[in-house]
C-alpha cells in the first residue's frame, strides 16, 4: 500500500499528492521544514521542533497555515495512519502559490505538507562502527539558523563525501567548522572537554544538540561552546555529530585522520545511551 501523506488539509496516498508548479517552495526554495524522530510510535522532543518552526517562519516573515497545536495533531494522525513505529516525520511549510515573481502577494496562503519515513534510529549501522568525515567549504547563505528548504549546498557536500568514500561532510567557513550537512558537530579534547560551536546565525540551533548538552551538563562534563578548526578536530580524542535522524553519531575519521582507534569513543557511546534512554521513556 502507498503511504499516506498530508497536503494542505487532506490525507492522501503518496502517488496522488500534487504540488503546484507555481509553489514558491518549488520556484524559490521559499519554505521551511522540520524533522522529528519517531520511536515506538511517539515523537521525540517535538515541542522543541515546533518552537524552532515558529522561529524560522518568523525570521522569514512567513505565515503559518495552522497553530502549532493543530500541526501536532496532524503529525500524530499521520503517524497512526502509516503505522510508523520507528523513523521520522517530515513537515514543510512553503509561502504558497503565486505567479512567479520575487515579490509575493500580501494575501498569499502558505502550504503545509507532511510525510513519514521508516528508518532505523536506535541501531543504525554507523552507530556501531562510527562515521568517516571529510571537510568541505561551507558555501551556504548567512542565515543558517533558519531551517530553510534550500539544501543544495548540503546535498552537494554529501555527494562530495560519497565520491571520496566517506560517510558525510563537515562544512568549514573562514577556517572553522560550522556543522555537518544535517548535523551539529562535536569534538572531545585531550583534557576531556566537550566542544561544539556556539549558537549564532552560522549554524542551525539543533534540537538534539540542545538535549545532548543538557545531558553533558547533568553528567558534570566540561563544555565549551566555541568555534574549532579542522586541525583541532584531527587531534581530538573523540568526535561525534548530533541530529534528529542520527541522535548521537560517532565520528572515527576526519579527512583521513583516525580518532579513538577507529571505534566509537566511550563518552560518545555514553551520551548516545543517555539520549536513547530519554527518547524511549
Amino acid at each position: 500500500m502507498s503511504r499516506i501523506v498530508y497536503i494542505n488539509g487532506e490525507y492522501v496516498p503518496e502517488n496522488e499528492a500534487k504540488v503546484s508548479i507555481m509553489d514558491r517552495g518549488y520556484l524559490f526554495a521559499d519554505g521551511v521544514y522540520e524533522v522529528s524522530a519517531v520511536i515506538n510510535g511517539k515523537m521525540v522532543d517535538n515541542d522543541r521542533h515546533l518552537l524552532r518552526l515558529e522561529r524560522s517562519l518568523g525570521e522569514l516573515d512567513m505565515k503559518s497555515p495552522l497553530p502549532v497545536d493543530e500541526i501536532e495533531k496532524i503529525q500524530i494522525e499521520l503517524i497512526e495512519r502509516n503505522g510508523l513505529q520507528e523513523g521520522i516525520i517530515y513537515l514543510q511549510i512553503t509561502r504558497g502559490v503565486a505567479e512567479r515573481d520575487f515579490l509575493w502577494p500580501e494575501d498569499i496562503s502558505p502550504i503545509l505538507t507532511m510525510f513519514t519515513q521508516e528508518k532505523k534510529l536506535l541501531q543504525p549501522p554507523l552507530a556501531g562502527k562510527g562515521a568517516s568525515i571529510i571537510t568541505v567549504p561551507d558555501i551556504r547563505w548567512q542565515r543558517r539558523d533558519i531551517k530553510s528548504v534550500a539544501l543544495l549546498a548540503q546535498a552537494m557536500a554529501k555527494h562530495a563525501a560519497r565520491k571520496a568514500g566517506a560517510d558525510d561532510a563537515w562544512m568549514v567557513d573562514n577556517g572553522y567548522v560550522t556543522e555537518g550537512t544535517s548535523t551539529n558537530a562535536f569534538i572531545v579534547t585531550m583534557d576531556g572537554t566537550l566542544v561544539t560551536r556556539d549558537l549564532t546565525n552560522k549554524i542551525l540551533h539543533g534540537v538534539t544538540r540542545r538535549a545532548v548538552l543538557r545531558l553533558a551538563e547533568e553528567a558534570q562534563l566540561p563544555i565549551e561552546e566555541r568555534p574549532f578548526k579542522p586541525e583541532e578536530a584531527y587531534d581530538a580524542v573523540e568526535a561525534f555529530a548530533t541530529g534528529s535522524s542520527f541522535f548521537v553519531l560517532p565520528v572515527v575519521e576526519i579527512d583521513g585522520h583516525v580518532l579513538s582507534n577507529r571505534v566509537p569513543g566511550p563518552l560518545t557511546n555514553r551520551l548516545r545511551e543517555l539520549y536513547i534512554e530519554i527518547a524511549t521513556s
